[in-house]
């Protein structure tokens, strides 16, 4: 075990220069596989898998180096209050989500308007319900302080599950029939890069924060994290669906819909499976406090 985890660190942090070295080479393999590349050549997929990783290393190298760099901003009070006081970095980071998710919800209903995309117009949908949530939570917290009052926050987080599994089902039979029609969708200009840097860095920071604060005894926190993952899951998908319309063979019909096909059915039991235990375990919390209320004091 001590060996594999020697070698996965290995692989995801390989060193400063193999980080660097990686960002020329993957360029230079993306510009050959868009610009001069034709039918199946080996190089193209080489160079899909090189860029892919190189994109990984880049992120998590940028997320180490912002963590040795915050102990210098620590000097500031403010700065300092935010990376050390964690109800106030919540509250913020709540606030700046609410307002992220919003600004990609009315832009992905602006490209389903222009494009005529259903695709365009569920995610759309999808977000603006994500920044509902938010929203409901928001208002939870800004009455009570995390982990106070257990009862109403238990209730959110299960409502959150509620929420998350219509949802997800409607996006399930959205992603059937993109299959079954074989659409797809373009960003367009240099967007589809801007959409990647932001995909992955979502992913990465979404899992990385359920790690962080699953051992809080607070549901909001939690269901904020939860709903964090759904979004970057589905951001994820999107990116896919698109890199395939964009980039792929348009003629290879059937990888394009075994990679939607594989990776949506993934996000959507992945997505279905938080809801699910959301709803189960804020239920038998909810009773055990409910129960525990109603027992006469010795």
């Amino acid at each position: 075990m001590e060996t594999r985890r020697r070698i996965l660190k290995k692989l995801l942090f390989p060193g400063k220069a193999v980080v660097l070295l990686s960002i020329p080479v993957s360029a230079a393999l993306l510009i050959y596989a868009f610009g001069f590349a034709c039918g199946d050549d080996p190089i193209v997929y080489l160079s899909y898998s090189i860029s892919a990783y190189s994109l990984v290393i880049v992120c998590l190298q940028l997320f180490q180096w912002s963590k040795n760099f915050s102990v210098r901003l620590h000097r500031n009070r403010y700065i300092h209050r935010y990376l050390t006081d964690l109800s106030f970095r919540t509250h913020l980071s709540l606030y700046l989500s609410v307002g992220l998710n919003l600004v990609y919800a009315v832009m992905k209903l602006f490209f389903g308007v222009r494009y005529r995309s259903v695709w365009f117009g569920t995610l759309g949908v999808y977000y603006t319900l994500l920044t509902v949530m938010r929203f409901l939570l928001i208002r939870h917290v800004n009455r009570h302080a995390f982990g106070r009052e257990l009862v109403p926050e238990w209730k959110r987080y299960r409502l959150c599950g509620a929420i998350l599994i219509p949802m997800t089902l409607a996006l399930s039979g959205v992603i059937v029939l993109i299959i079954e029609k074989d659409q797809g969708f373009q960003y367009p200009g240099y967007l589809i890069y801007i959409m990647a840097m932001y995909a992955f860095y979502a992913a990465i920071a979404a899992v990385a924060h359920i790690v962080k604060y699953r051992k809080l005894q607070s549901p909001v926190l939690l269901a904020v994290k939860v709903i964090s993952l759904a979004s970057a899951l589905v951001s994820l998908l999107s990116l896919e669906t698109a890199m395939i319309t964009q980039f792929g063979d348009s003629g290879d019909v059937l990888f394009r819909m075994v990679m939607v096909g594989c990776t949506g059915a993934g996000v959507c039991v992945i997505v279905l499976g938080m809801a699910a235990y959301m709803l189960i375990h804020a239920t038998k919390q909810l009773r055990g406090l409910q129960s525990n209320e109603k027992k006469p004091p010795p």
